[in-house]
């Protein structure tokens, strides 16, 4: 059935686009059972024997049947059973020893294993990290058997809320047990010794001392911590260590450790960040719209995928050059490099079922496939370097070759003029008051905009006398004093007859407290009574809100309402700090006596 369906596919649309397809059908294979992501995929001369292998970490079930699988040609060649869920893999020169066969390196939690001549050589382990002090001493209670489970459990609940360092996975696992199976998980591990390992995201290589593409590469890991480290290629040790504010999950990396080198990295957080050789903090800091799910790196440009159906072109400075409207959610992205031709492009997998070609901004071929693609990979695969890979969400495997005669024009390949040229604008028709306007403005230019001038001016003296004026009378609910900066504003609740007058009063002085204060109020008393109307202002300490509250009773039956004036004043001086006139609501009822 897979070879009747693959030979209907090809068969159709190989003869409606074989005059204008520019690659070549290779190799589909729609049950190849491989399930992979593009961070997971590399093309790599393992033999040294000049034939490019494809190596890919096969996800299997999410659970379980993880393999490294090695394809040669059409066929698999060798698969290694892995332990863990691969989160990357890369393929890179650890010596110079010879024959010069790369290493291929896998990602698979806090691990990295390293497969020499596709078997097991070295496994990195991260360096653990600091383990909170107090969930130490609560695991030594539990292991003295001073407190029960339900003690242990609420005494993690409260240090999970409060503690700057967070929880090991096994304090994490425990409080996520029934209470019937806590006792149990409690003998099991109290005897051991707690250990908090954080996990790998991503996974990128930098040359150590030369750009040539046989030069030595040294491994860059980001954690879920947020911290970015480079090995030593061969000791496998920590050569340099960068932190991040947020979890790293896209990479690319650029340059040689020696000399120089730059470290792109897209972070949960929706920010990208740029880091250097000489600054262990990020350098450069790029805020998206949505979250990014592709980064690829053209030259000394950064491409980014975001979920919300767009592509973005930023320099390796942070600066927006371009954006691309796409026709579908992105799934995977990769860099078409083809230096022979000196031809270089951005390969955008769509859930959709296409694969754009984007050269900048500019849209200059598409490629459909069979099912939605999950992974691409480009270069050189067997002895052809032109050679487009990709997996499928439903495990097959697809190969394309590019044609010799292939020529990508730099233009948008979407025929006619742009979109938004063709739609029209609602342009409404001249009247004969709309022309009369324009000429009499085209004849008065001058005398108009001296008039305009001369008002302008007016307004601006009198904005300013006004409030010079509210500044000397203490007229505003903002102090102009230096030694009492004080801050009012009131609020009044309730429908009536009776209101809630609350009154926010703050000292916005930096250290210096302010005392010896009272508030008066000055209203219409045939309108409103209240029951205080004049009280002393405990002591202001800088930066806090000291809320006031009293109570106003409506007396007017007539639905009318008035100011209240409120006064905060000072012992021994006649003028007022500040002035605050309250607009009183009309009361919706009556006082019943």
């Amino acid at each position: 059935c897979s070879a009747l369906n693959l030979s209907r596919w090809s068969g159709c649309h190989r003869n409606e686009e074989m005059a204008s397809s520019k690659w070549l059908d290779a190799h589909y294979d729609p049950v190849a059972n491989l399930y992979t992501f593009s961070s997971c995929i590399a093309l790599s001369d393992l033999h040294g024997d000049g034939e490019n292998k494809l190596v890919a970490g096969d996800l299997g079930t999410g659970v379980c049947n993880m393999k490294l699988k090695v394809y040669h040609g059409t066929g698999l060649l060798s698969e290694s059973t892995l332990l863990d869920l691969p989160t990357g893999m890369v393929s890179f020169l650890m010596d110079l020893h010879e024959p010069r066969t790369p290493a291929i390196a896998v990602a698979s939690g806090p691990f990295i294993y390293v497969y020499k001549n596709l078997r097991p050589y070295f496994k990195f382990t991260l360096p653990s990290l600091e383990v909170n002090p107090l969930e130490q001493d609560v695991w030594s209670q539990a292991k003295e058997d001073m407190i029960d489970p339900m003690t242990l459990k609420e005494m993690l609940e409260g240090l999970r809320d409060k503690a700057e360092i967070p929880l090991s996975v096994r304090s994490l696992r425990f409080l996520m047990l029934e209470p019937q199976e806590m006792e149990d998980f409690v003998l099991l591990h109290k005897e051991q010794p707690i250990r908090r390992q954080t996990v790998i995201t991503c996974i990128g290589t930098l040359k150590k001392n030369m750009a040539d593409e046989d030069a030595v590469s040294c491994l860059v890991i980001g954690t879920e911590n947020g911290d970015v480290y480079i090995l030593d290629p061969e000791a496998f040790t920590i050569l340099y260590k960068m932190s991040l504010p947020s979890t790293p999950n896209l990479m690319d990396v650029t340059g040689q450790f020696d000399v120089e080198f730059r470290i792109t990295v897209a972070c949960r957080n929706g920010n990208i960040y740029i880091l250097r050789r000489d600054s262990p903090k990020p350098k450069y800091c790029i805020e998206l719209s949505s979250h990014p799910v592709g980064l690829v790196r053209m030259g000394k440009n950064v491409v980014v995928g975001c979920s919300h159906e767009t592509l973005h072109g930023y320099t390796q400075k942070g600066k927006k050059l371009w954006t691309a409207y796409l026709p579908a959610p992105v799934t995977t992205m990769a860099l078409m490099d083809l230096p022979t031709r000196g031809f270089q492009a951005v390969l955008v997998g769509l859930a959709n079922c296409e694969v754009h070609m984007y050269r900048d901004k500019n849209l200059v071929s598409t490629i459909k496939t069979p099912d939605v693609v999950t992974s691409i990979c480009f270069g050189r695969y067997g002895r052809e370097d032109g050679t487009l890979i990709m997996t499928t969400k439903g495990g097959g495997l697809i190969v394309k070759i590019l044609k010799r005669t292939a020529v990508f024009e730099d233009r948008d390949s979407a025929p006619g003029p742009p979109i938004a040229q063709s739609i029209r604008l609602n342009v409404p028709k001249k009247t004969k008051l709309y022309v009369d306007q324009t000429l009499r403005e085209r004849e008065n230019a001058v005398a108009m905009h001296r008039a305009f001038q001369m008002d302008l001016s007016r307004l601006r003296l009198a904005a300013a006398r006004a409030y010079v004026k509210a500044l000397e009378s203490s007229l505003t609910p903002m102090s102009a004093s230096l030694t009492e900066p004080l801050k009012m504003n009131a609020v009044v609740q309730g429908l009536g007859p009776s209101f809630k007058l609350t009154l926010n009063i703050q000292n916005t002085a930096a250290c210096r407290p302010v005392m010896n204060l009272a508030i008066s109020f000055l209203y219409d008393e045939n309108l409103y009574s209240m029951r205080t109307a004049f009280f002393k202002i405990p002591l202001l300490v800088p930066g806090l809100n000291y809320p006031i509250d009293t109570f106003v009773e409506c007396l007017s039956d007539k639905g009318i309402s008035d100011i209240i004036k409120v006064f905060v004043l000072r012992e021994g001086k006649s003028a007022p700090l500040l002035t605050a006139h309250i607009n009183m609501p009309v009361s919706e009822g009556l006082a019943l006596n």
